[in-house]
């Protein structure tokens, strides 16, 4: 069996030809440097992808506001902080990830760059915020 792929590791944007051989090994072609057959091999083994979401902001209290729950608010706040996973992140599990984060609150402020959930899933990736929100 044969898989078609193109190459996103650099520019050159390879057409690699990805086979499988007895054994479960795989034979990659088609590749002009050895980057090509290293994202071949991941790919077809093991895809991995950078995952972008959001997840809710945290409201911070301030005054006889929150003693009864009631939050006053601008329309134009934003209500959701957008995050990356530092790393690759197993493609099976990026369901499982994506309703991790949207089930967790993030406390203002949030700076980019701060973990908004370590070790995603047991996977030893974080997830970090990537915008500052004060």
């Amino acid at each position: 069996m044969s898989q078609e792929l193109v190459c996103i590791t650099c520019p050159m944007g390879c057409h690699l030809t990805v086979e499988s051989l007895p054994g479960g090994e795989i034979q990659v072609s088609g590749n002009r440097c050895p980057r090509g057959a290293v994202y071949a091999r991941e790919e077809t083994l093991a895809p991995k992808r950078v995952v972008t979401a959001t997840c809710s902001l945290g409201r911070p209290c301030a005054g006889k506001a929150c003693a009864d729950g009631a939050h006053r608010e601008s329309l134009s706040a934003p209500r959701r902080v957008p995050c990356r996973t530092t790393a690759a992140f197993p493609k099976e599990s990026i369901d499982a990830l994506i309703g991790a984060l949207y089930a967790i609150e993030v406390p203002l402020p949030v700076k980019r760059g701060d973990v908004v959930l370590h070790d995603a899933l047991g996977t030893g990736i974080d997830v970090i915020a990537t915008r500052t929100i004060e």
